[in-house]
């Protein structure tokens, strides 16, 4: 069993304030696979203190972005012999299969933080406008310290994400990992520590939910970035809404597929099984609702069932599982509980509706519901399970209309033989993102987040830098031409 004793606090290992204690359980086995200490409020208030400090008074915030940087390239350097290890814990903690977290965790512990160094280099953090009355000098200043909430689904990709911009753009970060999946966040915290970086500038403390609420209500922080579920995200922005404290929420999604008439099924079917199948379902971009028209909906529901029903349920350690358990046993008697509410509501379980045959592990059997309509639960809410919905549409504006029928929207794909077509529908959604036919979900590199419920603010590329700055301008005198002065 792994044991941790120790917290990252101000990028430094630190004894923790108490002797609590986090079991984490394997949703493999039901194990109990490790230990971390559990912070208190007391942990957080010492983050907070020398993160402050850090912002207030240390060498981070004065940097260069490339000064910053060179810092995160010897990140990477650190992290490569641990690339292993951290993807085996990833997989014991959170049960998510090899095959996502055998490409995904190299990629974000090494060209993930290359990448984000490189954008943020071309930043333009000081102009000068032309204003109504002279020049205005337009310039952007580092928020202060950020508090960041991560997700269980995706630990290390979730910590990477939000930890990248607030470094680069010089603002202290304590970030807090979910309690279902702390361990792998320690091999991030391990290359931290050994890294050199200045007092104070990134702290790595798991807690449960109440000690997560204190740092984002703490009257130190300035900033919070928060990715989880809608409901408590309403929470988290009324907190920061009463402070008047800037926030960016990464929320649920209850994506659509769009496939249009004139889709290539060959093409397009494993696309669309990875776009809303990977990770058991639980992706919050996962495209769960699958429109298609009346004179194609056999055919792509043969071909996806055939297709599904071969993929594996089980170990996911092992290279060929396509489908991992569920990560908390709660988590399956959410996902059974909509498969139910699916059932009464008269769709027909067309794949799957139960539990494999397997005698350890919070495992579901994947799910294809036909005959939904849009207004049913499954089609409504996020499961945040491996549960498609498959509905019927006649013609292309049924379609926009009934993806748009959402109260979220995070993500979106449209599959077309016609890109043209495609994108002329994607510009139709109301979604954060979208991708056409084989196009990189989540952004793909360009800004990320959602609109409705699904969030507000976005992460990733130059906005996700810029959200960590806030904006001041200085004007002159009319007829002054002002000059810029180098900024971090």
């Amino acid at each position: 069993m792994i044991r941790r004793d120790k917290f990252l606090i101000g990028s430094r290992y630190v004894d923790p304030a108490s002797s609590e204690v986090l079991k984490v359980i394997s949703p493999i086995t039901e194990d109990v696979i490790g230990e971390v200490p559990l912070a208190t409020t007391a942990d957080m208030d010492r983050a907070v203190a020398v993160a402050r400090r850090a912002f207030e008074e240390g060498p981070w915030p004065k940097m260069s972005i490339a000064q910053r940087g060179e810092y995160l390239e010897r990140l990477v350097e650190l992290l490569e012999p641990h690339i292993s290890e951290a993807r085996n814990l990833q997989i014991a903690e959170m049960g998510g299969p090899l095959k996502l977290y055998g490409p995904q965790t190299p990629a974000m512990l090494g060209p993930r933080i290359l990448d984000a160094i490189a954008v943020a280099k071309t930043a333009t953090l000081q102009e000068i406008r032309q204003g109504s009355y002279g020049k205005v000098v337009v310039s952007r200043t580092p928020l202060g310290v950020v508090g960041a909430i991560i997700p269980w689904n995706t630990p290390i990709a979730g910590l990477i994400i939000k930890m990248l911009p607030a470094l680069l753009a010089g603002t202290p970060v304590i970030l807090k990992p979910a309690p279902e999946s702390p361990l792998s966040c320690y091999i991030i915290a391990d290359a931290l520590a050994k890294l050199g970086l200045p007092e104070g500038v990134v702290s790595i403390i798991p807690a449960g939910r109440e000690v997560g609420e204190y740092l984002v209500s703490h009257r130190g922080v300035d900033k919070i970035s928060f990715t989880g579920s809608t409901a408590a995200g309403r929470r988290i922005g009324a907190i920061c809404g009463e402070q008047i404290k800037p926030v960016t929420l990464e929320l649920g999604g209850k994506s659509a597929a769009i496939l249009l008439d004139d889709f290539n099924l060959e093409r397009t079917l494993p696309i669309l099984e990875r776009n809303s199948l990977t990770n058991t379902g639980q992706i919050c971009i996962a495209t769960t609702r699958i429109l298609v028209s009346e004179r194609r909906h056999d055919e792509l529901v043969d071909a996806l069932i055939a297709r599904v029903e071969k993929m594996k349920v089980g170990n996911p350690f092992e290279a060929d599982t396509d489908f991992g358990p569920l990560a908390a046993e709660r988590q399956r008697e959410r996902v059974e509980s909509f498969i139910k509410a699916g059932r009464d509501a008269g769709a027909k379980v067309a794949l799957g509706g139960g539990r494999p045959a397997i005698e350890k592990g919070w495992f579901v059997e994947p799910t294809i519901f036909t005959g939904v309509d849009n207004s049913m639960a499954i089609a409504r809410e996020e499961i945040f399970g491996p549960v498609l919905s498959i509905i019927r549409y006649k013609d292309e504006a049924e379609a926009v209309r009934i993806a748009n029928d959402s109260a979220y929207g995070l993500g979106g794909a449209v599959y077309s033989s016609d890109i043209a077509r495609g994108l002329s529908i994607a510009a139709q959604l109301e979604t954060g993102s979208c991708v056409v036919n084989e196009g990189v979900p989540g952004g793909g590199g360009g800004p990320f987040g959602g609109v409705k419920l699904s969030g507000i603010g976005r992460e990733q590329g130059l906005e996700g830098l810029y959200n960590h700055y806030y904006l001041k301008s200085v004007t002159v005198p009319m007829g002054v031409e002002p000059v810029l002065e180098p900024v971090a």
